[in-house]
């Protein structure tokens, strides 16, 4: 991989869809072409995104671009998550058991319940009145 080309991995969590590209080189992570620090000011939502490149011991070894849209800040976090472990294991294949044994590969396939009628939310029922 030389300057110019990336490896690229698509992550999603609940309603969010992040794409994600991995440069070559030192340099920060950039989420619609803001620093990550700005959108996630949460620590935890930091270490969410950084989980990945901790578990393979790649940190600052890449620079990460992502466009992401769709759901909520802790979303949004798992999504980029998820796209640059993707991205890691196109880069080099010796990542997987790592990503694997994290559990940063598995798509979290919790989305929200539908609504269903006569309740007010997915599960919720309006009180019971005896008379």
């Amino acid at each position: 991989m030389n300057d110019e080309t990336y490896v690229w991995g698509t992550g999603r969590r609940k309603c969010a869809i992040a794409q994600v590209r991995l440069f070559l080189g030192s340099g920060g992570i950039v989420v619609n072409d803001k620093p990550y620090e700005e959108l996630f000011p949460r620590l935890e939502h930091r270490r969410v995104i950084e989980a990945p490149f901790v578990a393979t011991d790649t940190v600052g070894k890449f620079r990460v671009a992502v466009k992401v849209k769709g759901g909520g800040v802790g979303g949004q976090a798992g999504a980029i998550r998820h796209g640059i472990a993707r991205a890691l294991v196109k880069e080099d294949e010796l990542f997987k058991p790592m990503l694997r044994k994290e559990g940063l590969l598995t798509r979290d396939a919790r989305i929200k319940e539908r609504k269903k009628y006569g309740l007010k939310r997915a599960r919720k029922a309006p009180q019971y009145t005896k008379r």
